[in-house]
């Protein structure tokens, strides 16, 4: 029996898996919310007691964990937690423990994946000796590579979220500057995550240095905008921006959500020429499915493919929609799987 974890910065899920071949069968998933607890360590004995498994019975555990990870320890980018193998193995009396980034363990599910799992944006020309890549919008924003090694797919990490956003149009400037008073640097997840939606439908609606600025922490206004009338709690509120945008409720909104999809698709390209991506980009997280219709109208392959003077070759990348919503805690039963 293998487990495995999902362990992000809102929710955590957490698996039973029995091994197979290529992709290990589910038994038991739980969620649960990350800060409820001190640790990874309680979490997973709540887990395995409450599905009565004798941590014996787990041959091997791996855990996706939304932060850097060097020496298998992992400091959580959103969460004050330290994820510590040498903790977590005596803690949940586990043997065989490994941590890896989370998007690393999404990267690891992609072999995997079958056809009804993905929507697919751009068909392309798949090189079966090619690398891919995959960038998944959430709580935060992770990327990871997937380089072909004598034709197996490897996962690696990076923390390119975190690198400096890019601005390429007049509009996106104005908006960085904008940002950049607030913030005084712009990484590319100020933009493309749930509350980098956020922080764009501030900028359209002129909340920074005007109105009312909503920080992570604050009490949400009762009136934000004719779109978006009322939202008790500020984590709720990407949702209500991109409802409001794709029903058309207020201008601004829309405008928001065609920023934030138009500055997905550029960085899905500047990922996909980093990684020289011709096996294809992936991309994931909790957002894109979502938003899937907005998505899928153009302006995101549109920023995608604009990348002069390689614009022809970018349009030969495949680009799919990862829609299974438990592909980062499949990924972590197949490193499982692999340390078995």
């Amino acid at each position: 029996m293998l487990l495995a974890g999902d362990i992000g910065g809102t929710k955590t899920l957490l698996g039973l898996f029995n091994r197979a071949p290529e992709r290990p069968t589910p038994i038991e998933v739980g969620e649960f919310t990350t800060l409820d607890y001190a640790g990874l360590v309680p979490m997973i004995r709540e887990f395995l007691k409450a599905n009565n498994v004798d941590p014996k019975r787990i041959e091997a555990a791996s855990f996706g964990v939304a932060g850097a990870v060097t020496d298998q320890v992992a400091r959580m980018t959103n969460v004050p937690w330290l994820v510590d193998v040498s903790e977590i193995a005596p803690g949940a009396g586990l043997r065989h423990v490994h941590v890896l980034n989370d998007l690393e363990a999404m990267a690891t599910s992609v072999p995997v994946l079958e056809g009804d799992e993905l929507a697919v944006l751009q068909q392309g020309v798949t090189q079966p000796t090619g690398n891919g890549a995959v960038i998944a919008a959430g709580t935060g924003l992770g990327e990871a590579l997937l380089l072909n090694v004598d034709g197996r797919f490897i996962a690696g990490a990076s923390e390119g979220g975190h690198a400096d956003w890019g601005a390429r149009t007049p509009r996106e400037i104005e908006m960085l500057t904008v940002l950049t008073r607030q913030y005084g640097r712009v990484s590319v997840e100020h933009i493309l995550s749930g509350p980098g939606l956020v922080n764009i439908y501030q900028f359209t609606h002129s909340s920074f240095g005007g109105g009312e600025f909503i920080s992570p922490a604050a009490k949400v206004p009762r009136q934000l905008c004719v779109g978006v009338k009322h939202v008790d709690d500020p984590a709720d509120l990407p949702k209500a921006i991109s409802q409001s945008a794709m029903e058309r409720r207020c201008p601004k909104c829309v405008e928001a959500l065609d920023l934030f999809v138009t500055a997905y698709g550029a960085e899905a390209g500047n990922l996909a020429l980093r990684t020289v991506a011709t096996a294809g980009v992936y991309i994931g997280g909790g957002i894109a499915p979502k938003i899937l219709p907005v998505i899928e109208a153009g302006a995101f392959l549109d920023a995608f493919r604009s990348k002069e003077p390689l614009a022809d070759f970018v349009a030969t990348i495949p680009v799919a929609v990862i829609l299974n919503d438990e592909a980062g805690l499949l990924g972590a039963a197949v490193h499982a799987n692999g340390e078995a």
